[in-house]
C-alpha cells in the first residue's frame, strides 16, 4: 500500500507511474489528497476543542476549590458541547479515514523507473535468453505424452479423484518431483535462505499483508467455515512471519526459503495452452523471501534473479529473462523478472518463475519495520521469487531430455532420484 504521505507529496511522479502501470482509475489519487486534507482538517478541529476541554478542566477545578461553583458551572456548560462535537468529529473522522483506506488499497504499486512501458506480454523486455535450444527429432512428444507412455503422471486419475488440474504423480514422476523439491532447498541453503514449514492456510489478515486481498480474492480457494485461504504460494505466509515486526538494521537481510503445495483457482484457464502441467490448480513450489534494507533490495533482486538462472544452469534448460512491462505487472510489484524456459516439443516458451521487489508496498500493510542507524524505525522493503516452480520444471526436463533410449535426467538430480534414466 502506498503511503499518504508520499502520494501528496509526489502528486505528478505518482500519477505518471501509475499511468505506465496502465492502471485507469488515476481519479482516485486526487480523491485520496482530498480525503487527507478532510482527514487533517477533523483531526486538526478535534484536537482543538480537546485542547479547550483539557483546560476547562483545570480552569473548573480551580474555581471549586476556590469556592467559585457558579462560575465553575458556567464554564462547565460549554465543556458540555465540546464533547459533543468532539464526537461528532471522532464519527466524522473514522468514517474519514475508513474511506481514504478503502480507497488506498485500489491503488496499485508504483512501477521502478526501469519498467518499460507496455499493456500486454508482448511488449516484456528481453533482458538476456541463455542456453541452446535443444533440436528434438520429428517424433518428439509433448511431457502429457511422455507421462502418459512412461507411467509419470496420471491427469485422469486426478480429475477422478478431484477435478481438472489436480494430476497424481506415479512412481519416477513422483520421485524426480521429490528430488526437485530437494534439490532447490538445497542450493537455497547453500545462498543463505533460512527454510521454514510454514502453513497451506491464512487468515485475511496474512492475505491482505502481501496484498493478495482484495485484489486477486478470486484466485484463492476459500474455506468459508473458517474464513480461511488456502495459499496461493509461499509468499504469503512466509512473509507474514515479519507482520507487526520491528528488525534490527544489522540483522537485514533476512532471508527464508520454504517449500509448499500451492493452490489457485485459475478461473476461465482454458485450452490447449494450459494442457498438462502447463497450469494447475494444486502444485509445488520452492519460494525464496527476502526482507531487505531499502538501500539494498535492488542489488538483492539481482543476486536473487542470477540464484534462480542458477538453478536452471544446473539442470541444462535453456531460458531467458524478462523485464515485464507495466501493464504485465503484478498488483504490487515495482519490479518483476520473469524467467521462461523453452519447451522444445511445444515450441514455446514456458514461465517457471517470478522474482520481484515490492519496495514497502507489502511492508506498509504488514507494518513490518526495521531500526536504522540513528535508531528510528522505517519500513523495511520485501522481495519474493519462485525458485522454482515445479509443474513447468518438469514439463521441460520430460519434453527436452527425450530420446530413443528414454528421458535422461539431469545430473544435478541423480543423486536424489538414484536412477539416470526414465525408461
Amino acid at each position: 500500500m502506498l503511503q499518504v504521505s508520499y502520494i501528496r507529496e509526489n502528486r505528478e511522479k505518482v500519477l505518471e507511474r501509475l499511468a505506465v502501470k496502465n492502471f485507469k482509475q488515476l481519479n482516485l489519487v486526487d480523491e485520496i489528497i482530498q480525503l487527507d486534507n478532510d482527514r487533517r482538517a477533523a483531526q486538526t478541529s478535534s484536537e482543538e476543542l480537546q485542547a479547550k476541554a483539557n483546560a476547562a478542566a483545570k480552569q473548573i477545578g480551580d474555581l471549586m476549590r476556590a469556592g467559585k461553583k457558579d462560575e465553575a458551572e458556567s464554564i462547565k456548560a460549554n465543556t458540555v458541547a465540546w464533547k459533543e462535537e468532539i464526537k461528532i468529529l471522532g464519527d466524522a473522522l473514522a468514517m474519514i479515514e475508513d474511506d481514504l483506506n478503502q480507497k488506498l488499497v485500489l491503488l496499485p504499486n508504483l512501477p521502478h523507473a526501469s519498467v518499460p512501458k507496455g499493456l500486454t506480454p508482448e511488449e516484456n523486455e528481453v533482458v538476456l535468453e541463455n542456453g541452446a535450444k535443444p533440436n528434438l527429432p520429428e517424433n518428439a512428444l509433448p511431457h502429457w505424452d511422455l507421462a502418459a507412455k512412461y507411467k509419470l503422471i496420471d491427469f485422469e486419475l486426478g480429475v477422478k479423484i478431484t477435478g481438472a488440474g489436480f494430476p497424481v504423480y506415479l512412481n519416477k514422476g513422483a520421485k524426480i518431483q521429490r528430488a526437485l523439491i530437494a534439490y532447490f532447498l538445497d542450493e537455497a541453503e547453500k545462498a543463505g535462505y533460512s527454510e521454514v514449514i510454514p502453513p497451506l492456510v491464512v487468515n485475511e489478515a496474512s492475505g491482505f499483508g502481501t496484498t493478495q486481498l482484495p485484489d486477486k480474492e478470486g484466485q484463492m480457494y476459500y474455506i468459508n467455515e473458517d474464513k480461511l485461504y488456502l495459499i496461493p504460494t509461499a509468499e504469503v505466509p512466509v512473509t507474514n512471519l515479519y507482520r507487526d515486526v520491528i528488525l534490527k538494521g544489522e540483522d537485514l537481510p533476512v532471508k527464508n526459503c520454504a517449500y509448499t503445495q500451492c493452490f489457485r483457482r485459475e478461473a476461465g484457464s482454458y485450452g490447449a495452452h494450459v494442457r498438462g502441467l502447463n497450469r494447475l490448480h494444486q502444485f509445488d513450489k520452492v519460494e525464496i523471501v527476502t526482507v531487505a534494507h531499502p538501500d539494498k533490495s535492488y542489488e538483492i533482486l539481482e543476486q536473487m534473479s542470477l540464484h534462480v538462472q542458477g538453478l536452471l544452469q544446473k539442470l541444462g534448460l535453456p531460458y531467458r529473462v524478462l523485464r515485464l512491462c507495466g501493464g504485465d505487472m503484478g498488483f504490487g510489484s515495482a519490479l518483476t523478472y520473469d524467467m521462461e524456459t523453452w519447451s522444445a516439443a511445444q515450441q514455446r516458451w514456458l514461465e517457471v518463475s517470478s522474482v520481484s521487489n515490492f519496495e514497502t508496498f507489502q511492508s506498509n500493510r504488514l507494518k513490518l519495520r526495521f531500526r536504522n542507524a540513528e535508531g528510528k524505525t522505517q519500513l523495511a522493503h520485501t522481495l519474493n521469487g519462485s525458485a522454482l516452480a515445479l509443474p513447468r520444471i518438469l514439463a521441460t526436463i520430460l519434453e527436452n531430455n527425450q530420446t530413443e533410449k528414454g528421458i535422461k535426467v539431469p545430473e544435478v538430480l541423480v543423486p536424489y532420484t538414484k536412477f539416470e534414466w526414465v525408461d
